[in-house]
């Protein structure tokens, strides 16, 4: 059988005049006089910065970089070079102690297997609480960086990196992303980083996720795009028919996680 595209091919100086448009609309109707994001030094975080800088100006952008004891110190760098890049105001800020206080208060274990993924999540949160304050502080939105990929299958955090404003790029496959992201100019080293939601030490997307977003896209493509039954989409992708049910399953599993009101590009 015919392979199925990887996925839809982007026209990167449509999309990006789209959702430049989309940014600037939302933020006017909001009447808000910015935009906060969350610098992590990963792919989606760097294209939304881009994207909001070349539709508000860069006096109009905060960026915050928030690194957990763990957080690997060339993406703190990699984060706060391309904040000088685009000369944008950022802030740096050590969550450490605070998830360290709710720890504390919820007497959290880390021995316990069970706890790991709980507490993960209270540095996603924390992340969060610390953006909204930036962005009540200053009349700003929060912009989400969130993409289609992970929200079909659920991987963020509800109320943590999944809580935003607005979401530029959620219409957008990760691969679709990439593309977007060399149009932009966004360095070739975060471009080409393997992702990571960076929630405990070692963390890596492809040990949470079915498969690797290279060939997870074509899958979600087939299932959601093209509204194919598993069967089909294993056929047409060779993935074994057990990862494209789990894809699904994972889809049918999160749907409370995107089903709360958000303006969505």
């Amino acid at each position: 059988m015919r392979k199925l595209e990887a996925v839809p091919e982007i026209d990167p100086d449509k999309v990006t005049n789209e959702i430049t448009e989309f940014i600037r609309k939302t933020v006017k109707e909001a009447n808000a006089d910015g935009v906060v994001v969350g610098l992590s030094g990963g792919l989606d975080s760097s294209v939304v910065v881009a994207l909001c800088v070349s539709a508000l100006g860069r006096s109009s952008v905060l960026g915050i970089v928030m690194p957990a004891e763990f957080t690997p110190k060339e993406d703190i760098e990699d984060a706060r070079k391309l904040g000088r890049q685009l000369g944008i105001k950022t802030f740096l800020i050590n969550i450490q102690d605070t998830v360290e206080s709710f720890f504390r208060a919820l007497q959290c274990d880390r021995k316990d297997v069970k706890q790991k993924i709980p507490m993960a999540n209270i540095y996603a949160r924390t992340r969060m609480i610390i953006l909204y304050y930036y962005a009540n502080l200053k009349n700003y939105l929060v912009a989400g960086t969130g993409d289609r990929s992970e929200a079909l299958i659920g991987y963020f955090t509800k109320y943590g990196d999944g809580a935003a404003d607005f979401l530029p790029v959620r219409h957008l496959y990760k691969t679709q992303i990439r593309k977007l992201a060399e149009h932009l100019g966004i360095p070739k080293r975060i471009v080409h980083k393997p992702s990571s939601p960076q929630l405990y030490p070692g963390h890596k997307a492809t040990d949470e996720i079915p498969l690797d977003y290279d060939r997870l896209d074509p899958v979600l493509v087939g299932l959601f795009d093209h509204s194919f039954p598993p069967m089909k989409v294993s056929q047409k992708t060779g993935v074994p028919i057990e990862v494209v049910e789990e894809v699904m399953r994972r889809f049918n599993a999160s749907k409370h996680k995107r089903e709360y009101s958000l303006m969505i590009h």
